[in-house]
């Protein structure tokens, strides 16, 4: 199962431009709210399987929002692929390096964002997760049962403002306005032959800058799951990105940051594309 947000209103997807409009179909049962739909996400996913999608209508790529646009937490889990560390200069973490994105840094995936004109603004592709229920104190093992789906992220980051200061504005420099794209769509952990195991990439302008799977992940999502959860409760429509494989731009030698004009595409095996356009000021 797919679920996106067309123009503000939760989507139930039967194809990559079609879908019925969550709310209507259900006749008032489930909100066009995503934020709602995530806190009913067991009686949502039991009628979506029987729903009639015979009223499906077209959108286009314009029309997506955010998946889950108004998340009550927002987690990133840093050097989180074995090469990405090795690139930065770091030794392999042993627990997971978590920072959090600001809520206003949220936006949908194709979109235009300003950069800061005297900035150092980077690229990262991330597996994004999206929590289905309240999550506490979960087993590796349990993790999984928790997740309402996955989606594809950005965590563009402004590297000077990110190192600024006595000790380093992670939080910060990840939410700037537009920092934090997600989507197309969300895709339900059974859309997968092995969720665990997802491609993902990214070009700028054409050239590839990114490509890895999740396997790589040093930490797996049902790992990032618990571990987050023995410490903070987890709630419905929660988003977590993952990591970021190798080929950031702060990573290469000569380092390379976004700039005017650029075109940035985002890409995930099962989970569609993304597409940034950058002005700066």
């Amino acid at each position: 199962m797919r679920i996106a947000n067309v123009n503000g209103r939760s989507t139930l997807l039967t194809d990559d431009t079609h879908g019925v409009d969550i709310e209507t179909a259900s006749e008032g049962r489930f909100s066009s709210e995503l934020t709602a739909v995530y806190d009913n996400w067991s009686d949502f996913t039991a009628w979506a399987a029987s729903a009639d999608t015979a009223a499906a209508a077209e959108f286009s790529a314009s029309d997506l929002g955010a998946p889950s646009p108004a998340a009550r937490q927002i987690f990133a889990i840093g050097l989180n692929y074995r090469e990405h560390a090795a690139e930065s200069g770091m030794a392999l973490p042993d627990a997971p390096v978590v920072f959090t994105k600001f809520q206003s840094s949220v936006t949908g995936p194709n979109t235009t964002v300003d950069i800061p004109l005297d900035g150092h603004t980077d690229w990262e592709t991330e597996l994004v997760v999206v929590i289905g229920k309240t999550t506490r104190k979960v087993s590796v093992d349990d993790a999984w049962s928790y997740v309402a789906g996955l989606s594809l992220g950005q965590d563009l980051s402004e590297r000077i403002l990110q190192s600024s200061g006595p000790v380093p504005q992670f939080s910060l420099g990840k939410s700037l306005e537009g920092y934090a794209p997600i989507g197309p769509w969300l895709a339900t952990p059974d859309e997968f032959a092995d969720p665990d195991n997802i491609e993902l990439g990214c070009s700028i302008n054409g050239v590839e800058m990114q490509h890895g799977r999740t396997s790589d992940l040093i930490f797996s999502v049902s790992e990032i799951i618990s571990r987050l959860s023995n410490t903070v409760t987890l709630y419905a429509g929660d988003v977590i990105f993952t990591g970021t494989p190798s080929g950031v731009g702060l990573g290469r030698n000569p380092q390379v940051f976004l700039a005017a004009g650029d075109e940035l595409v985002t890409w995930a095996e099962g989970l569609g594309q993304q597409r940034q356009v950058f002005t700066a000021s």
